[in-house]
């Protein structure tokens, strides 16, 4: 039998992660930054907005010209001239006194508030009447008010949703750096896979494993490049992974990770390049026979073969790691997380941290965690779930009614 590591942990093998490089820079377009993590920092050149201009369509003015104005006692004001898109008013507005201006007019000088056009009428072509009073500031957006040069808007380790791409576009940064996303090889062990569009024969299964580790690289912002399905030969198995570690910087090996004749993945692990066993075993349920190598300098995951233990590793401990290649700063690692109230008792064992499958179900008083018992093997159980329900390792179980949270997939 072959020598098994101590049991580490989840934290322990967490730490693990900042022992591995970041992914190299490199500089796209801003067009295709969206889902990229930035690799420098981001100031403002200039004061957003760079004038104060006017969030309605209206009329602008001095808000004191307006105090008391009512349907039942108007302000009347003097029409003095248009703000006309694009272009620097060149009057002053006076009490007593108002301009034509649309949504985004640049707030003539004196003016410090938008009266809504709806709350106006126009006497004649010099005067209209006011039937609300409006407060300094009141639909005015001031010059700086977004952001002003050189305010810190955002950092290094940041990942790029579509709202900071337009907060780039405001600041003029048409091309940025961003870090390069990881390349993760995924391939599937075992005599008894077969490839999806095969329908199996007496004792084979269809290689789920594969697709859904594929899927999981891509939502965390990785690339995944499939090596098919290999057999459980020594000679193939490494020339497999020599392949996948030379072309890519993170490699999953799906099964091959539980004690068995016909498991190879420590000793194709141990013959690698430059490799050391980090992790023989982790203390989480289900996936207790997760492994980790570093190979030529990058992780090689050997992850149990029942779907239900890849996708809870993948979740619980890969991820974390494909986000450090990937230039996150930990502090953009959120995961939601939503309190929920058990539907049953739920036992645990003490001495692992338990992930539990569960679904939410919507009640009048929030949402209540239903576990979706089952063995390891069982996708299913995780097409119906919403999250998983992490159990500490330090308690024995649940009581129904308990408050927990939930945290989501993706």
């Amino acid at each position: 039998m072959k020598n098994f590591f101590k049991v580490m942990d989840i934290e322990t093998v967490l730490a693990l992660a900042v022992s591995f490089q970041r992914q190299a820079v490199e500089t796209v377009s801003l067009m295709a930054a969206s889902g990229r993590v930035l690799a420098q920092d981001v100031y403002a050149d200039l004061d957003i907005p760079g004038f104060s201009r006017s969030t309605m369509d209206g009329y602008a003015l001095r808000g004191a010209s307006t105090f008391g104005a009512s349907e039942g006692n108007p302000a009347f004001l003097r029409l003095v001239g248009n703000v006309s898109m694009g272009e620097k008013p060149d009057l002053t507005v006076r009490p007593g006194e108002a301009v034509r201006i649309a949504t985004g007019g640049m707030l003539p000088e004196g003016a410090d508030a938008v009266v809504m056009i709806e709350h106006t009428e126009a006497i004649d072509t010099e005067t209209i009447e006011v039937y609300k009073s409006a407060a300094p500031g009141q639909h005015v957006i001031l010059r700086g008010e977004d952001m002003q040069r050189g305010d810190k808007l955002l950092q290094r380790g940041q990942p790029l949703r579509s709202p900071e791409v337009g907060l780039l576009a405001a600041v003029g940064q048409s091309r940025l750096d961003v870090f390069k996303q990881p390349r993760v090889g995924i391939l599937s062990t075992g005599d008894e896979v077969v490839p999806v569009e095969t329908v199996p024969g007496p004792a084979q299964i269809r290689d789920v494993n594969s697709t859904a580790l594929a899927s999981y690289v891509a939502s965390a912002g990785g690339h995944p490049q499939a090596y098919g399905i290999v057999p459980d030969d020594y000679d193939v198995l490494l020339s497999t992974c020599r392949q996948a570690l030379a072309a890519n910087d993170m490699v999953l090996i799906s099964g091959g990770s539980s004690v068995g004749t016909r498991d190879f993945t420590i000793d194709v692990l141990q013959a690698l390049e430059a490799s050391e066993i980090l992790v023989h075993g982790v203390s989480i349920r289900p996936g207790k026979p997760t492994i980790l190598a570093r190979a030529g300098g990058k992780p090689v995951w050997g992850l149990p073969g029942h779907v239900t233990s890849a996708m809870v590793v993948f979740a619980v401990l890969v991820r974390p790691f494909l986000e450090h290649l990937a230039g996150r700063d930990p502090q953009f690692n959120r995961r939601v997380r939503v309190p929920a109230r058990m539907t049953r008792n739920l036992p645990s064992v003490q001495g692992r941290v338990d992930y539990v499958r569960v679904r939410l179900v919507p009640t009048a008083e929030g949402w209540d965690a239903e576990p979706l018992l089952g063995k390891s093997g069982l996708i299913r159980t995780m097409a119906a779930a919403d999250g998983l329900l992490c159990i500490d390792a330090n308690t024995e179980g649940l009581d129904h009614g308990t408050m927990v949270q939930v945290e989501l997939f993706g």
